[in-house]
């Protein structure tokens, strides 16, 4: 399989899990990997903003796997996601909310999104480099 081909398959794979985790927020559907902090108190207006959120990162990837010179934007906006669950899974806000439960399911779960962004990225470039 070329990196062209495993490039697409990867970008139409984030959009149907971004399509799943919208789906997921919008009806409370509180579960691990569609749900980050899916044991963490929250009103549904909040899991409905979350969804719509998701939903955009489903399009951002949809574009990208059509039009293969914005796939490092959604490289970039994935990439400012894992900087953002970091500095929550970091955040006094948390800690209080968990009551002294441990990160280590919301840190696996930003690591699966970083690997992505890795993943992406060598597939991106490798495909940049073909001659």
């Amino acid at each position: 399989m070329t990196a062209d081909v495993l490039l697409h398959a990867s970008l139409l794979a984030c959009t149907a899990y971004f399509l799943c985790m919208c789906a997921a927020h919008f009806v409370g559907f509180k579960v691990p990997i569609l749900f980050v902090y899916w044991n963490v108190p929250s009103n549904h207006y909040q899991d409905m903003i979350i969804s719509f959120c998701a939903l955009t990162y489903a399009v951002l990837f949809a574009g990208a796997s059509m039009i293969p010179a914005s796939v490092p934007v959604a490289i970039v906006a994935l990439a400012g996601t894992v900087l953002g669950l970091s500095a929550v899974n970091l955040s006094k806000d948390l800690r209080e909310k968990i009551q002294g439960r441990s990160t280590l399911a919301y840190w696996a779960q930003t690591g699966m999104i970083a690997g992505l962004v890795v993943w992406l990225g060598v597939l991106y470039q490798a495909t940049q480099n073909v001659a």
